[in-house]
């Protein structure tokens, strides 16, 4: 049997049974195809516009989507919509997608920290998360945000800082049940430190949780950005996010409805697609299920 194993060829990572179980999940395939849409659309879609997104044209104020070369309208400074709807999705992307990069580091070096070294250490940082969990988070990042001087960045960790709790009980969990197994013991016979165990042995056996984590934590980042851009804390004009979008919308909601529902439209196809993919990862990573 040796012999012959070592004659198959190698199984690509395409190959892999998580890759076949994700294949298979048909709505987090369409979340991940329309993010890949929305990643492309925001990247490159500004430079085939015709228009800039600070370009005004006072003449063509409040122009409803399809008309002319302007797609998806213009708002009450006759700014291209569709322009400003991409060059946001820019900023809210780029918010999200550092939010759960730096909340997903700050929560794993918690969660792993805690959950393998256990004890007074242990029981100290998961009360510190405990203690974080016990404020509402909206709340919390509204007075951050009212406090700092907001700007992409600053928003960007104000995030971060409110979200990597959830990452860090994950993650403490799933270490706490991998410490004691036979490779942790084995690692801890031949003298290997702490940090290695933590971050070498251990860490690469959790990714699965801390993936699906991070992709709702992008989700979440996103709707945070445009809760707190849309009550006049974020990100402020004339640099555009979806959330500052809703909020120039609001008073025109019934004169100029498409201000409102393209951007809230962009914020629940981004929000939806990041959920389904989370979906699909946590089906996919769960080593319970063997099946084919």
């Amino acid at each position: 049997m040796t012999d012959i194993a070592a004659h198959l060829p190698p199984i690509r990572w395409w190959q892999s049974r998580g890759v076949r179980r994700f294949m298979r999940h048909h709505l987090a395939l369409l979340g991940f195809a329309m993010i890949a849409l929305l990643v492309l659309a925001c990247g490159f879609g500004p430079y085939a516009l015709p228009y800039d997104s600070l370009h005004i044209d006072m003449r063509a104020r409040f122009a409803p989507p399809l008309s002319g070369h302007h797609y998806f309208g213009t708002d009450p400074l006759g700014r291209d919509l569709a322009v400003r709807l991409l060059m946001a999705g820019r900023v809210s992307l780029l918010v999200g997608f550092s939010a759960m990069l730096l909340s997903t580091l700050i929560g794993t070096l918690v969660g792993v920290t805690a959950g393998y070294r256990g004890g007074w250490m242990g029981a100290a940082l998961m009360r510190t998360v405990d203690g974080f969990l016990s404020f509402p988070s909206i709340f919390l990042v509204l007075a951050l945000a009212a406090t700092l001087r907001p700007s992409p960045m600053m928003i960007t960790v104000i995030i971060a800082v409110t979200s990597w709790m959830e990452v860090a009980r994950i993650v403490e969990a799933e270490v706490r049940s991998l410490r004691e197994r036979e490779f942790v013991q084995a690692a801890r016979m031949v003298g290997l430190s702490g940090r290695h165990i933590m971050f070498r042995e251990i860490l690469p056996n959790a990714t699965g949780p801390i993936i699906v984590a991070a992709s709702l934590t992008v989700a979440r980042a996103i709707l945070l950005e445009a809760y707190i851009s849309f009550l006049g804390y974020g990100i402020q004009p004339p640099l555009p996010s979806w959330g500052n979008l809703l909020n120039g919308a609001q008073q025109y909601l019934a004169s100029a409805p498409w201000l409102a529902i393209i951007p809230g439209a962009a914020i629940t196809i981004a929000v939806t697609s990041f959920n389904f993919i989370g979906d699909g990862l946590r089906d996919a990573l769960d080593v319970r299920d063997d099946h084919i």
